[in-house]
């Protein structure tokens, strides 16, 4: 796995913008400088708790804020840009099977090694060219996330994004999500419903490996 890692990785970080300079009203949670992730570490590249996505990939959110906002519902940021180094960073975890603490809380039902054969986990993720993001929405009135049927990050079947084993309540969020997504240029994949890619990403075969960090962009 660590060989299928991109050879030729850039540094360019001109094509890119911090999401909430397009999207003031943005919440973000980045589990990935948090050790609330499945690894249960901070996770390399992440240097600050911000979400930086590709130009194009921005001004797409921010059209979907502004339609999310209307309904009374504001996005909510777990992930955007993925350093080449942090995919790394988690096929190096996969195959240390000794570290399993966060095992109960994120894939109770599955085995480390699974997680690359189920997709949730790549050696070469969607992430790292810039223009994926994982959100959920948050309900404007009570302040809380919609109740998606299982958390962020939960490697499980509950997860994919038609499963019908969760409430019509559940199950009708996430339909809201992915509508709001896939109408305004986001493409789904189908294991989590909280990841989606632009359809016309700008770098679809450019990897990126600066940090996530205010200073790597550049002004």
């Amino acid at each position: 796995m660590i060989n299928d890692l991109p050879q030729q990785v850039s540094m360019d970080s001109s094509g890119f913008v911090l999401l909430s300079d397009y999207v003031p009203g943005i919440v973000q949670e980045i589990r990935y400088f948090s050790t609330y992730n499945f690894v249960g570490d901070r996770i390399d590249g992440y240097e600050e708790p911000c979400a930086i996505i590709s130009r194009e990939a921005a001004r797409a959110l921010k059209t979907i804020s502004n339609l999310a906002n209307v309904q009374g519902y504001r996005l909510k940021i777990f992930d955007a840009y993925r350093p080449v180094n942090a995919v790394k960073h988690f096929v190096l975890w996969g195959i240390e099977d000794l570290d399993q603490r966060m095992k109960p809380f994120f894939y109770p039902d599955l085995e480390k090694q699974d997680l690359f054969k189920e997709g949730y986990i790549a050696s070469r993720s969607s992430h790292s060219r810039g223009s994926t993001v994982d959100l959920t929405l948050l309900d404007m009135s009570t302040g809380k996330e919609l109740d998606m049927g299982s958390p962020f990050d939960f490697f499980s079947e509950k997860s994919h994004p038609d499963y019908r084993g969760i409430t019509e309540e559940q199950y009708s969020n996430r339909m809201l999500l992915r509508e709001l997504m896939t109408k305004n240029g986001f493409l789904p994949i189908d294991c989590e419903w909280w990841h989606f890619t632009l359809k016309d990403e700008p770098c679809p075969d450019t990897y990126f490996g600066f940090p996530v960090a205010l200073n790597s962009l550049r002004t």
